[in-house]
């Protein structure tokens, strides 16, 4: 068997120069490098390297290649190195689970043999880095006594706007990272507890680099976004991640991350609409170094890595999403089945336990129950899972299987199923109209116009035009204009263009209708011989500016929906234009049982250079209440706290107003879908 291209670390390697996830050191674009223990049968070795193979992918004539042995490869050659076969990279696919499982199992030894003696398997070496290997910790501990990042560095606070400063400082991939909120950044979620009550001492984030590897280039990653320097976020983080899309199969991206680069490239001083057309850029491998919130460490310093699973860290039960509970199911043998059906419900993510086997183990232990939520395994987070991660999760354990999962209250054994999701679901129907104490102008930098548009014209004539939202839609947004079509009447006044809000037609108001209604209405006055229209354009001052300097491809990528995409939507930032007329708002009650936290942090309200700004949320804290209940979103805007208007408040009024509130607050929220890449 070839020898590794890099010797192991010795006592002079630094954190820095070591590989975070195989423990030698290599550049970081290139493969990673392990020590195995036993002879590797060829048909389990990369034909480019020489090496057992990493991320094996088949092509179309029969062989196999690391994937980045053949990226690179195939970035100068179009064929295949062993039989010369005309070859593209987006032909091949990823090999089968059975064989990855094979190159899972390889044994290896740990790099850094002279502190460590330990041998495991192959797909086991970066925890036992993380977790165990007393040498990789002896490293990470130097580092961060040499130089701890500040949070403010990291993700830079809008006062310098810029991450220019903060890349000659390397961000190591998983590297802990604490320390002060930024300046102007009401932050109640990272609120220390009282002196006599060990809660937990400071919020652990961690900077990580994420690669997503796409066969199509220019298929969506499947993330909603908010935020960039033109919004009161600041940072572009992650809102929501997509069912069964690119991000959602890799599993390692969450909700509430702040995504800081992009191949390289920073998000940190641009604004919205140019970050979107950085993500949607065609390209095979997608390299995201990202922000992840881990919780709160705990002030014992013995306490598992931050890294374990979040819900682990603060197990106390939620009244309004059940409890929390954590159960360990040891195997006798490696490959003893658990006996866990696991399953995915259609109106909510995760992974949820969908029946006991019995005789089996999970049956026998009988701490698990049909109908619990897996939030996570062996340290894992599942709350955005699939039942085939979690169980390739569990295949890859050794003897003890940790389960960290969300149990509702009184949960009955026949129909308790879809009597706790109607339970669960009814203040998601709790939808009112933005109320006249509540009303406020949209951020500074966002407008909207109105508009009348009037025309003449034959009966048999269409408008044109094609629709989308609806108060029966999700976020409960208002009726919008998805395309004009160049063959009807509006199309040729020009006045009336995508992503406009639609208010009434012919006098017939708009905004409290379905779908269906929308369009029922719009074909029955369309038949007249004249049409009055009402409608809402939205904007935004950065996408103006920008947009003198941005290529013609930029703005088609931006605004521009193809006559196929039936689901377009206008970017999160177009929706902070609309005036609060017409906005829809919900109450959220959030509920605990000590002096914890809330669990999220926000930003807004007066401030000199900017005037007053709503409130928006932007990070919701792994393992507090506004965590578990599930219903807070990044970017969603704080209208107001147990039914007092935030409107005209500073940070220093909202600051005592929730912290006031010790088992129970009511939040009313507008929340707007981010934007989709």
């Amino acid at each position: 068997m070839t020898e590794p291209k890099a010797s192991p670390p010795a006592g002079g390697v630094t954190w820095a120069r070591v590989c975070k996830e195989c423990g030698q050191c290599h550049d970081g674009r290139d493969s990673h490098l392990f020590e195995y223990q036993d002879e590797v049968d060829d048909e389990l070795v990369c034909h480019i390297c020489l090496q057992p193979l990493l991320q094996p992918m088949d092509t179309p004539c029969g062989h196999t290649y690391c994937f980045h042995c053949l990226s690179n490869f195939l970035h100068d050659q179009d064929f295949c190195p062993v039989d010369r076969q005309r070859l593209l990279l987006q032909q091949c696919r990823a090999s089968s689970l059975l064989v990855r499982n094979l190159l899972d199992k390889l044994a290896v030894l740990c790099p850094f043999r002279g502190e460590c003696q330990q041998n495991m398997q192959r797909c086991e070496l970066q925890p036992h880095l993380h977790n165990r290997c007393p040498a990789f910790r002896r490293l990470r501990e130097e580092a961060e006594r040499k130089k701890r990042p500040s949070w403010n560095e990291l993700k830079g606070s809008k006062s310098d706007g810029d991450l220019a400063d903060a890349k000659s400082t390397p961000i190591a991939r998983t590297g802990q990272l604490s320390g002060p909120s930024e300046p102007g950044l009401v932050n109640p979620a990272f609120e220390e507890g009282e002196d006599d009550t060990p809660l937990r001492s400071s919020l652990v984030a961690e900077a990580t680099v994420v690669e997503l590897f796409r066969e199509d280039p220019d298929e969506d990653l499947g993330l909603r976004i908010v935020g960039g320097k033109d919004t009161p976020l600041g940072n572009i983080v992650i809102q929501e991640i997509v069912r069964d899309s690119l991000a959602a199969r890799d599993g390692k991206l969450a909700p509430g991350d702040h995504i800081l680069e992009v191949n390289d490239v920073s998000l940190a001083s641009i604004p919205h609409n140019r970050a979107i057309a950085v993500l949607r850029q065609s390209c095979s491998r997608v390299r995201l170094t990202v922000m992840q919130e881990k919780g709160f460490k705990p002030r014992p310093e013995h306490l598992a890595q931050p890294s374990a699973s979040p819900p682990s860290q603060s197990p106390n039960p939620n009244q309004n999403h059940g409890t929390i509970i954590q159960v360990t199911l040891v195997k006798r043998e490696r490959s003893e089945p658990l006996g866990i059906k696991l399953i995915r419900k259609s109106e909510e993510p995760g992974v949820f336990i969908l029946d006991l086997l019995p005789g089996g183990l999970a049956a026998k232990d009988g701490k698990l129950r049909n109908n619990d939520k897996v939030l996570g395994i062996n340290g894992q987070d599942l709350r955005h899972g699939t039942p085939e991660s979690a169980a390739q999760i569990i295949q890859a354990c050794e003897m003890r299987v940790n389960f960290v999962v969300m149990r509702l209250p009184d949960l009955l054994e026949e129909g308790g199923e879809g009597q706790s999701r109607g339970a669960r679901r009814v203040p998601e129907l709790q939808y009112f109209k933005r109320r006249s104490e509540y009303m406020k102008e949209p951020p500074v930098g966002f407008s909207s116009q109105e508009k009348t548009v009037s025309l003449k014209k034959e009966p048999r004539h269409s408008l044109g035009i094609t629709i989308a939202g609806g108060r029966d839609c999700r976020s409960r947004l208002p009726v919008y204009i998805t395309s004009v079509q160049p063959v009807g009447c509006l199309h040729r006044d020009g006045t009336v263009k995508t992503g406009d809000v639609l208010l009434s037609i012919n006098d017939i108001d708009l905004t409290h209708l379905t779908y269906n209604e929308a369009v029922t209405i719009l074909k029955t006055q369309a038949a007249q011989n004249t049409v009055t229209l009402r409608v809402i354009q939205t904007s935004a001052e950065e996408e103006e500016q920008d947009g003198e300097s941005s290529t013609r491809e930029d703005m088609e990528t931006l605004e521009g929906p193809k006559e196929d995409d039936i689901n377009w939507a206008p970017l999160w930032t177009r929706w902070l234009g609309l005036p609060s007329c017409i906005h829809w708002c919900r109450d959220i009650m959030l509920m605990k049982t000590n002096s914890e936290s809330w669990g999220f942090s926000i930003v807004g309200g007066y401030e000199e250079s900017r005037g007053q700004q709503p409130f928006f949320i932007k990070t919701i804290v792994p393992g507090t209440p506004a965590h578990f209940d599930g219903r807070l979103k990044c970017g969603d805007e704080i209208v107001a706290v147990n039914g007092v208007t935030t409107v005209g408040m500073n940070n220093s009024s909202l600051i005592p107003m929730l912290k006031l509130q010790k088992n129970k607050v009511t939040l009313t929220v507008v929340s707007w879908p981010g934007s989709l890449v």
